[in-house]
């Protein structure tokens, strides 16, 4: 989405960068292969690739807190339109600003923070054996990226009120919040999934890097070691020239 100050007006949107547009259709195309399978009686093939924490767990079945992400129910319509069109809405200009690379690292990070969140949390509550799927946690992620990057834009809070970014942000982080402590791990919406990706994606966006530029990891890698020798030698030239004032005979 696009707008024409950076503290009013309201949001449009001229295209839709390949990043967004590829996570887009993968979602919407394996929500009608979902939804087809169930008319047909297979959608037991696509249970496995829903995110199960005992599977995680017990079975080590890693690869669910990727593969949940793209997986919505095929019986309501809604949770997946939400979703799609957030992902539109936000994901698009983050992606602009971003670029592609640093886009998806950062709504797979979410994603898969939010699944971890999961895991633990149905673990802490019994619920082992619940499957989660959507994007929600991801979706989350980039909701909170507006908070933090365009925190006075305007946007229409349930496509009615409108509201600025900022206060969307907090307003659906407390709620998550709330109804994660409320549902106990349980229910049929997924509130530990939406907090844990808030939570990962502000973890990120205050702590690694600054994702307004290009990240390389190799880049950040190094400069963490850089920096980390020069600590180390500013401490051992501090202990000779403590020692040399001591014994003017050390060189």
């Amino acid at each position: 989405m696009r707008q024409t100050s950076s503290s009013s007006g309201y949001l449009t949107s001229d295209s839709v960068p390949n990043g967004v547009r590829w996570l887009l259709i993968i979602n919407t195309a394996l929500f009608l292969l979902y939804f087809l399978a169930r008319l047909a009686g297979y959608d037991s093939l696509f249970y496995p690739f829903g995110l199960i924490p005992s599977d995680v767990l017990g079975s080590f079945k890693i690869w669910q807190l990727f593969t949940y992400l793209f997986l919505h129910n095929p019986g309501d319509f809604w949770h997946i339109l939400f979703n799609m069109l957030s992902l539109w809405m936000f994901g698009a200009e983050l992606e602009r600003t971003w670029g592609r690379r640093v886009f998806l690292r950062y709504y797979f990070l979410c994603g898969i923070g939010a699944g971890i969140c999961v895991v633990l949390g149905n673990a802490m509550f019994g619920n082992t054996a619940v499957r989660t799927i959507g994007a929600s946690g991801a979706i989350y992620g980039l909701l909170l990226a507006w908070g933090v990057l365009w925190p006075d834009r305007i946007v229409l809070f349930s496509f009615l009120f409108p509201i600025k970014v900022k206060y969307m942000v907090m307003i659906m982080g407390g709620i998550a919040f709330l109804s994660a402590i409320a549902s106990s791990g349980g229910g049929t919406v997924s509130h530990i999934a939406h907090l844990g990706g808030m939570v990962f994606g502000y973890l990120y966006l205050k702590g690694l890097v600054n994702l307004r530029s290009n990240f390389s990891p190799q880049a950040w890698a190094r400069q963490r070691y850089h920096e980390y020798r020069m600590a180390r030698a500013k401490r051992k030239f501090q202990v000779y020239m403590k020692k040399h004032d001591r014994d003017p005979y050390v060189h």
